[in-house]
């Protein structure tokens, strides 16, 4: 074997390290909030539909980074802007433990939405440009199940920090994502597939965009749809098991890390399996198994139950979210690559930012269980409708 084929392999290896790195700490800072808004908005004095909207404040501000990030990735390369995304986000979340009030946190949740949504297009951009086309599916699961190990990790450290020290220490732990920068500036390379294809001026790039406006459409779409089913299962998750099935600490905590881990496994399923199955196959039959799951997933059984109905329903959820690094970025342009999956994923998290507070208000007036499980259903059946109406390109050369 050549040196010039290991230090292929190596490069591609330090490229996923990067991009699940940065999407776990992503999540993991994201998903504090959803642990411990109860414990806020008693500090706040606020009700949880008003700190629900702290979460929709953070969705809503993701497509400004993906913005500003995903064109400083076509223009000036994938690392930089990813350093500078991960750095951002690390330091307003260190800050909103220092927030002395609910405006100052929610005007910091809006800054952290910005970093946070630079991260994700441009670290997939990288990942799938470095890999080889055979392990795409697989690697693609690989990386987006970083979220679910964000979730993971944000459950354990609730378990283990919120009982003696609080809520404000969690998100001080939260600044450790800085140190993944480090990781990059030393060992991720430029890929190969952004120095062939980058545009030449940005009126070249402008009219690349015109030319594929309606892929872009069709890519917001299915993101609004993806975004709708993952923030609609998880982000009041830990909330409804807290106010109507009135876990504590501890139970909250077992039943959103069996989730997790289920998440995980589903995203290497159907990521490895999209590549013999195709991305949309693949992505349909996940959507289908999580309508029929909806009943066990908040059912009111016991801790065993519930949590193999968590366990089963994060498993379809994120197996079809574990198919969409590969399937966006392969349907995007080259050139497009590091603006128009980003881009388009921040503006479907744009249009799915209120799903958490019209659970909470519908919870008011139903309960937690009936409402979740409508919307629930409702983003299944969209979503298998949608996903059949676009088109495949597994396997194509970056």
């Amino acid at each position: 074997m050549t040196n010039d084929i290991l230090q292929q392999r190596k490069d591609s290896r330090n490229a996923v390290l990067a991009g699940f790195l940065g999407w776990t700490l992503d999540a993991f800072d994201f998903f504090i909030v959803t642990f411990v808004l109860g414990a806020i908005a008693k500090d706040f004095d606020k009700s949880i539909p008003e700190m629900a909207l702290t979460i929709t404040a953070t969705l809503s501000t993701r497509p400004i980074g993906a913005f500003i990030f995903g064109l400083m990735a076509d223009k000036y390369g994938r690392r930089l802007p990813l350093m500078i995304s991960i750095a951002f986000y690390s330091l307003i979340e260190v800050l909103c433990g220092f927030a002395p009030g609910y405006s100052t946190f929610l005007f910091l949740r809006l800054l952290y939405g910005i970093g946070m949504g630079g991260e994700w297009g441009v670290g997939a951009s990288l990942v799938m440009e470095s890999v080889s086309v055979k392990k795409r599916g697989f690697l693609s699961g690989l990386l987006q199940e970083g979220y679910a190990v964000g979730f993971l990790i944000a459950a354990a450290v609730y378990y283990l920090v919120f009982p003696h020290f609080g809520w404000r220490v969690m998100f001080f732990i939260g600044g450790i994502p800085a140190l993944v920068t480090l990781f990059i500036r030393s060992r991720v390379k430029e890929t190969e597939a952004w120095k062939k294809s980058k545009s030449a001026n940005w009126k070249e790039y402008g009219k690349t965009v015109k030319k594929h406006w309606k892929l872009f459409v069709y890519l917001v779409i299915l993101m609004s749809i993806m975004n709708l089913m993952s923030h609609g299962t998880q982000d009041m998750y830990p909330t409804f098991l807290q106010e109507q099935r009135h876990f504590d600490v501890h139970g909250t905590s077992i039943v959103a890390m069996i989730s997790m881990v289920g998440a995980i496994f589903g995203g290497l399923f159907f990521g490895h399996f999209s590549d013999k199955w195709g991305r949309r196959r693949s992505m349909i039959i996940a959507s289908v198994l999580g309508l029929l799951m909806i009943p066990f997933w908040v059912n009111d059984a016991g801790m065993i139950a519930l949590s193999l109905g968590a366990f089963g329903m994060q498993f379809m959820v994120q197996g079809a979210w574990g198919v969409i690094p590969a399937h966006i970025n392969e349907l995007s342009p080259g050139s497009l690559r590091g603006f128009f999956p980003g881009f388009a994923y921040q503006l479907g998290v744009l249009v799915a930012s209120g799903v958490a507070y019209v659970e909470a208000v519908m919870a008011k007036a139903l309960s937690y269980s009936v409402a979740m499980e409508f919307l629930a259903a409702s983003v299944f059946v969209l979503a298998i409708v949608v996903i059949s109406l676009g088109r495949e390109s597994r396997g194509v050369q970056m």
